[in-house]
């Protein structure tokens, strides 16, 4: 390690509690103070993310940190990305590339390997920077995860940097989480705990200053700040749990989308820019429920197409949405969901499930075969003369993140891929229905470019 980098870091009593707004503050912060700053986190658990500029995976709170930084995303900054495909089984990314399929119990004995990749990566931004900001993972205090800890207390050993922790007084029992994480840390963990930071905090700010008293004496640990509740901040989602509040009834007078939410949904930051149109209405159907009078129905992306649209069949989804065009409305698949609109997905490498194939929707004549290897890449591409949809515009960017080819029965392709990480290239891309309601592409992102 470069002895003259120093480092901070960020652990929450929770998930979801402000860690990776507050590490984004922090780098922040400290390049305004002149400092070279880069963010960093070990481990992340997440559905969604970034490809960077050499066609690499990461977590994308740390492409928001690194912008916040004034730095280009590198796979350094999240060396390990574990993206689950099923309930108890995941997609381990090491330094950007697929490792391999995991159990949980699995992943739980290959940590002690982990940890050397993780090393790996913090030396080499160790030594490009001069301070480093790391986020941790979920909560210190989770009993059956301390063995080979590489999240928490255990990356704060190998950087061997004090530790902030973070509590969501929102939830409400900020007091209680702070302190009964705290006593489930060991001697040695809790010497590197320097402060507590209350965050999320709306209201008077003077009633609340007896609890921080209460926490101060009762750890000898200093509260050194209380963050206000911001509603404006924009940073992409990894995982479904903020869903749940657009899990909602349509709002009258506007544009209502609805995206299946699929057990093994991705990528739904795809959505993002319609959940900020004044005169749109985005709402994420699932578990059962019924779809609706929605103008259009979109099927994001999956870690398991195969398992997800056998899902979408079992649930009764697949004739709801077939029904819905019928009547008139619009389909659209991303990824997955492109694939699932074809007329089949094969799996003959068994890299989903032991299915070795599905019927698709039949709402698109392509079929689609998933391969051993991914395909990751940042794109620019023209959109087709014949595409409807974004007929406006002459060329658009995003990013590809798939394991399967899909074949084309007639050219009706919604877009040409012109370049991949930096490459000029001319390979088609997506499909378009000859009435136009329904259609679906491989890129991510695609709505992003307004």
């Amino acid at each position: 390690m470069n002895d003259k980098c120093r480092s901070l870091m960020i652990q929450g009593t929770a998930s979801h509690v402000g860690k990776s707004v507050l590490v984004a503050a922090f780098c922040r912060i400290l390049r305004q103070d002149g400092y070279n700053v880069a963010p960093f986190k070990a481990q992340n658990m997440a559905l969604n993310s970034f490809i960077t500029r050499d066609g690499k995976e990461m977590g994308r709170a740390q492409v928001v940190q690194a912008e916040a930084a004034g730095l280009e995303p590198e796979v350094d900054m999240n060396p390990i990305l574990i993206k689950p495909n099923t309930d108890i089984g995941a997609q381990i990314i090491i330094h950007g590339r697929v490792y391999k399929n995991m159990s949980a119990s699995l992943y739980h004995s290959f940590k002690k390997d982990a940890l050397g990749f993780v090393r790996e990566s913090f030396r080499r931004l160790s030594e490009k920077y001069d301070f480093i900001v790391i986020e941790g993972a979920g909560s210190p205090a989770e009993i059956n995860l301390r063995e080979n800890d590489i999240a928490n207390m255990g990356m704060a050993e190998i950087a061997d940097c004090p530790v902030l922790l973070a509590g969501d007084i929102d939830r409400g029992g900020v007091f209680a989480s702070l302190i009964g994480t705290m006593e489930l840390l060991s001697e040695e963990e809790r010497r590197r705990v320097k402060g507590f930071i209350i965050n999320k905090f709306r209201g008077d700010i003077a009633l609340l200053k007896p609890g921080l008293d209460f926490l101060e004496k009762r750890t000898g640990i200093p509260v050194l700040g209380t963050i206000p509740y911001f509603k404006d901040i924009y940073i992409q989602e990894e995982d479904s749990v903020s869903l749940e509040r657009l899990m909602a009834s349509n709002k009258n007078g506007k544009v209502d989308i609805a995206v299946i939410y699929l057990p093994h949904i991705s990528n739904f930051t795809d959505f993002d820019p319609f959940e900020r149109e004044p005169d749109v209405n985005l709402r994420y159907v699932g578990h059962g429920e019924g779809i609706g009078d929605a103008d259009v129905i979109i099927i994001p992306g999956s870690k398991n197409t195969i398992d997800d649209l056998n899902c979408l069949y079992n649930f009764g989804y697949v004739g709801e949405i077939l029904r819905h065009y019928k009547k008139g409305g619009s389909v659209v698949g991303v990824c997955g969901g492109y694939q699932m609109l074809g007329e089949y997905i094969a799996d003959p490498y068994r890299v989903e499930t032991s299915l070795g194939k599905i019927s698709g929707m039949g709402l698109l004549p392509v079929r689609t075969s998933i391969e051993k290897e991914k395909v990751t890449c940042q794109v620019r591409a023209k959109v087709h003369p014949l595409n409807r949809f974004f007929k406006d515009r002459g060329e658009l960017k995003g990013y590809e993140i798939h394991m399967g080819l899909t074949d084309f029965r007639e050219e009706r392709h919604m877009f040409e891929i012109i370049e991949r990480d930096g490459s000029s290239v001319s390979v088609p891309d997506g499909f378009m229905s000859d009435d136009g309601r329904v259609w679906g592409t491989y890129i991510h992102g695609v709505f992003d470019n307004d």
